[in-house]
């Protein structure tokens, strides 16, 4: 699900559809409806009404988006700050500002970024627009782990001997318990080198006061949808890892800002960073 900077015109901006010719769609996408959400302009007009109807029933769903962008933000700025010069972001979403190159390089300018989507529009928008030294965009499906770490272009840009940042925000909550997501990130995970993180938020009902009828009513239909974990089932993904203070905690408590939280009651989301010893 992921630009105009958040928080920017997001309720009063007047929505018009993307121009992307051949690449328009009639059928919402999550990774669409996040960029709606955060303000973004890359989305069309299936993707602007599945979202009015999540906030019809849920506004909390903007304002967890949100939260999970500035979690990214500042996740990926502690580690560029301690020592991580790659980040591998899988289920990256639409380029937004800023994007995660521009932070990490402006702790390290030598920082390497490898995005991922398996969207055939992100990966389009990715690959024209983060040309730039040091990044790279790939189609790959998290669900195919092996095809992800065996591309090309990252195999160029990335070196497994050396710790990464494995960046998984919103990613796990559309793959289903039959598809093993614990399996898939402790394979990332074992690719890594010791020293690299995982920087993991997932949605959670664990706030909600109707649970069945927030996530029935705010997940997509079809072959997409919103598996909303609680948060020892999320702690699962952390398995042999060491997290980092303060912990697996709802999005804003993970080393807020001054004054530029959401209010954690509207905040439908657990996330932490975890080590690989």
């Amino acid at each position: 699900m992921k630009s105009s900077g958040p928080g920017i015109g997001l309720r009063t901006r007047e929505w018009r559809p993307a121009d992307h010719g051949r690449l328009a769609v009639s059928e919402a996408n999550p990774a669409r409806v996040y960029n709606y959400l955060v303000g973004g302009k890359d989305n069309y007009l299936a993707d602007y009404e599945q979202a009015q109807r999540f906030l019809g029933v849920a506004p909390e769903v903007r304002d967890t988006a949100l939260s999970n962008r500035r979690f990214l933000h500042r996740a990926v700025r502690h580690l560029a700050a301690n020592g991580i010069s790659q980040f591998l972001d899988i289920g990256a979403g639409l380029p937004a500002t800023p994007n995660v190159h521009e932070i990490a390089q402006a702790v390290n300018p030598r920082a390497r970024v490898v995005y991922a989507d398996n969207d055939p529009i992100v990966a389009s928008h990715g690959q024209a627009r983060l040309s730039v030294s040091g990044t790279t965009m790939v189609k790959a499906d998290i669900r195919s782990p092996e095809d992800l770490l065996g591309h090309e272009e990252l195999r160029r840009l990335l070196d497994p001997a050396r710790p990464v940042a494995i960046l998984l925000t919103l990613v796990l909550d559309y793959i289903e318990d039959l598809a093993n997501p614990v399996g898939i990130v402790r394979r990332l995970m074992d690719w890594a080198a010791p020293g690299s993180c995982l920087v993991l938020s997932h949605a959670t009902g664990d706030f909600t006061l109707d649970t069945d009828r927030d996530w029935e009513v705010i997940s997509f239909e079809g072959p997409v949808s919103l598996v909303a974990r609680d948060r020892a089932g999320i702690m699962e993904f952390f398995t042999g890892l060491e997290l980092l203070a303060p912990g697996l905690v709802q999005l804003p408590s993970w080393r807020p800002a001054i004054g530029a939280e959401s209010d954690p009651s509207r905040v439908w989301a657990y996330g932490g960073v975890a080590r690989k010893p």
